[in-house]
């Protein structure tokens, strides 16, 4: 048996070079560039190239398909899958009928992080919490909470600010109504999320 599978292997197709970009672009939160995505799929940079303009294509319907859901699209010097802006809605209020009522430790810890540093990169979160935020980030993009405000033109890094939506969450008017704390964010994890579990998800 083990002999069978390890021939079946071996006689299996090697992913071409179109499904190993569309494998990494399904998990990356961040544009990547063609160099990066080259390096992390072993291809030559003129291969992803041309891959890219293939998918492009595909994902519009400019080929016999249809046209899809989701859109690969270049920001600020890198490559992304974005949902369609015309199905935005659509995806935020299904996700916001899948979201728990109140927001995880983790998730206020983020967002006190986010709003005392605005505008801020996943990157310098991360650092700040010395945890990966990846998804909890995702949780408070689909809660509305942040958004993103700007992204970086050189690295491609996309900066995040909160809504309208977290003042109202905590009734105040403006950002400058969050209480003072230190400026080396030593206390953002504690007394920032404290405060602000005491208005949100409740």
């Amino acid at each position: 048996m083990t002999d069978d599978t390890s021939s079946d292997a071996a006689s299996a197709p090697a992913a071409s070079v179109a499904q190993k970009l569309e494998a990494i672009l399904l998990i990356v939160e961040e544009p990547q560039s063609l160099v990066s995505l080259a390096t992390a799929i072993g291809a030559p940079v003129p291969a992803v190239r041309q891959a890219i303009e293939g998918l492009v294509a595909d994902y519009d319907g400019e080929a016999s398909g249809p046209r899809r859901g989701f859109e690969l699209r270049e920001v600020g010097g890198g490559w992304r899958l974005y949902v369609r802006e015309e199905l935005d809605d659509l995806v935020s209020e299904f996700v916001n009928t899948q979201a728990p009522s109140r927001l995880s430790q983790a998730a206020l810890e983020t967002l006190a992080v986010i709003a005392y540093k605005q505008p801020v990169t996943r990157g310098q979160v991360a650092s700040i919490r010395a945890v990966n935020v990846d998804s909890v980030v995702r949780t408070l993009l689909a809660r509305g909470l942040i958004t993103e405000v700007s992204t970086d033109p050189e690295t491609g890094a996309i900066h995040y600010g909160t809504t309208d939506a977290l003042l109202v969450n905590l009734g105040i008017n403006s950002l400058d109504e969050l209480p003072h704390i230190s400026p080396l964010l030593d206390d953002v994890d504690t007394v920032g999320s404290d405060a602000f579990g005491e208005g949100i998800g409740r």
